[in-house]
């Protein structure tokens, strides 16, 4: 999932993109009775809002709109799988996940609903689809969690659309944004079961809802005129990328709480679906919105190295990720969320203790030390479908090339992994292969310098919920 230009869905892009202004007109007066202290406080607001919806945009417009891009898949409401494991090739989405493959949708919900349906799955093989709106908000599942491994069918409907569930549908799922994102995960045992696994993701369906029930298609939804994304423009103009979005998020259903706010957006000329900025700016003005979107994109920053608590040098925090109610439009939260992994899961679905340091607190290197992570005896991570470990280079939180492309440890590998004399598992975590046998069995490989680590519980146990179980710390090696 590489981007030609780099583009800025990696966290510290999209940061930066935030502190950045396009020249905008002077104007004759609209907004005289706004303070420069006023203009400075909504920028700053708009961009703590907007940051995690600028970051989806970019994705969407290269899985989506942009045909030329290296990380295109399909048009919208067509399915694309994704038929192997997550290498450092895959650079779209920072943090990506390398235990299972994926599916992706992008879907267009203005004209009708979207029918997507699954097979029948083994029940031993876990299996989520995550449906994401452009808020960035997990707003429902289907999977192995919440609806189990049958077969069924389910319709995703757009804000505008009403109607009885259709026959033949298990349940109408409701996106209160225009267009969204469908992210399906799909376990793989190991590189020998993935032919099996590309099987599964052959069973999965997609549709428009007349399609699926042989009915007339309502009138088509009009062409839009898409807004090119690339780094240079989001770092001049974000706020436009802002207004752009906002069309298609309509302040309904759900969303109605957020009207105060889009009002009090318009007020630097930030409207829905408007050229920003819709009403001219005095000089003072301009320069304090400018402010505003610097002190927004360093409060990100802040929280984003601040979520959570800190047990054996982990960084663990629940409730990043999720729908509206449960972040209870906490937009700090989501923006920080957006940059710690964009597209995170619910912490039911999946449970993220991440780290850069090691037990004592230090900076992890691979440059400058070797390192292990035991789990003592009967003290592997608690989940009900499974666990793994992966590890990224501190800089992009991308994975790194290694030569035996391993990128993890994960719960389906212990059969081949080494214990040690008490039953503890040891994995060795260092730059270069280690020369010692059982070691270099349990090796996961390191960068030649800052180290981020994410370990990743899918489905997690109530222990690991509640905190009765707390993970291990990194420790340098003797």
């Amino acid at each position: 999932m590489t981007f030609k230009a780099q583009i800025a869905t990696r966290a510290l892009g999209m940061a930066v993109a935030l502190s950045g202004l396009a020249a905008m007109p002077q104007s004759a007066g609209a907004q005289q009775a706004l303070s420069a202290d006023e203009a400075k406080s909504i920028a700053e607001e708009a961009a703590i809002y907007g940051l995690p919806m600028v970051m989806n945009y970019s994705v969407m417009y290269q899985f989506a709109i942009d045909k030329n891009s290296s990380q295109y898949k399909a048009p919208f409401n067509q399915i694309k799988n994704e038929a192997h494991l997550a290498s450092p090739k895959d650079t779209a989405i920072v943090t990506p996940n390398s235990d299972t493959i994926y599916s992706f949708i992008w879907m267009d919900l203005r004209a009708e609903p979207l029918v997507v349906c699954v097979p029948e799955i083994e029940k031993s093989r876990y299996f989520s689809v995550q449906l994401i709106n452009l808020y960035t908000y997990n707003f429902d599942y289907i999977g192995s969690r919440t609806t189990g491994n049958g077969a069924g069918c389910y319709a995703i409907a757009g804000p505008h659309w009403s109607g009885d569930t259709p026959y033949g549908i298990e349940k109408v799922l409701r996106s209160s944004t225009e267009f969204g994102f469908t992210i399906y995960r799909t376990q793989v045992f190991g590189p020998s079961d993935l032919e099996k696994a590309k099987g599964v993701q052959a069973g999965y369906t997609v549709s428009t809802l007349s399609e699926h029930t042989k009915t007339t298609a309502p009138t088509t939804a009009p062409a839009v005129d898409w807004m090119k994304f690339d780094t240079d423009s989001a770092k001049k103009d974000p706020l436009s990328y802002l207004a752009f979005i906002l069309k298609f998020a309509p302040a309904t259903g759900d969303a109605e709480p957020e009207q105060p706010l889009r009002d009090k957006f318009a007020r630097i000329g930030l409207e829905a679906g408007k050229p920003y900025p819709s009403t001219g700016l005095p000089d003072d003005v301009k320069a304090a919105i400018a402010e505003g979107l610097k002190a927004g994109a360093q409060k990100v920053e802040a929280k984003k190295a601040n979520v959570g608590q800190v047990v054996n040098g982990w960084q663990i925090s629940q409730g990043l990720f999720g729908d509206r109610a449960m972040l209870k439009d906490d937009y700090l939260t989501r923006a920080a969320a957006a940059l710690v992994g964009l597209y995170g899961n619910d912490s039911a679905e999946a449970f993220y203790p991440l780290t850069r340091k090691d037990a004592n607190g230090k900076d992890l290197d691979g440059s400058k030390s070797n390192y292990t992570l035991t789990f003592p005896a009967g003290k592997l991570p608690p989940v009900n479908a499974f666990w793994s470990v992966t590890m990224y280079d501190g800089k992009t939180q991308l994975l790194i090339e290694n030569s035996i492309d391993r990128y993890l440890v994960n719960s389906p590998m212990l059969p081949d992994l080494h214990k040690n004399d008490d039953g503890s598992l040891t994995l060795y975590i260092q730059k270069e292969e280690p020369t010692d046998s059982q070691a270099k069995v349990n090796w996961l490989p390191a960068p030649d310098g800052p180290i981020y680590m994410v370990m990743r519980l899918y489905w997690p146990a109530k222990a690991a919920l509640d905190g009765d179980w707390q993970p291990p710390g990194v420790s340098p090696a003797n």
